[in-house]
């Protein structure tokens, strides 16, 4: 269940690359906040305090509340440099099965 979340993730956040309305973005940024700190709690639970700090960073930047204002450029970044690890994290998960 968590790697089809994980992967509708990625999926969300490569298509802010595209033209969206802000209401989407704002979407986005929920729906991420609260992956983010699903992940950062499993995280905790597996003792492993990298990952864990990461993906509760993540959560702090993306929640929808404070806006962070990063401008365009640097948001599409995060959301591919943020796409590419959880792509890894998803593929580490499949080989371990």
């Amino acid at each position: 269940m968590m790697k089809n979340l994980r992967l509708i993730l990625v999926i969300v956040l490569l298509l802010c690359l595209a033209p969206m309305p802000y209401g989407y973005y704002m979407l986005v940024r929920f729906f991420a906040m609260v992956m983010f700190g699903v992940m950062a709690y499993q995280y905790y639970l597996e003792k492993k305090k990298s990952l864990m700090l990461v993906f509760g960073a993540l959560a702090v930047l993306f929640q929808p509340i404070i806006k962070i204002p990063l401008g365009r450029m640097v948001w599409n970044v995060v959301d591919v440099v943020v796409a590419i690890v959880l792509i890894v994290l998803i593929l580490r998960m499949y080989g371990r099965k």
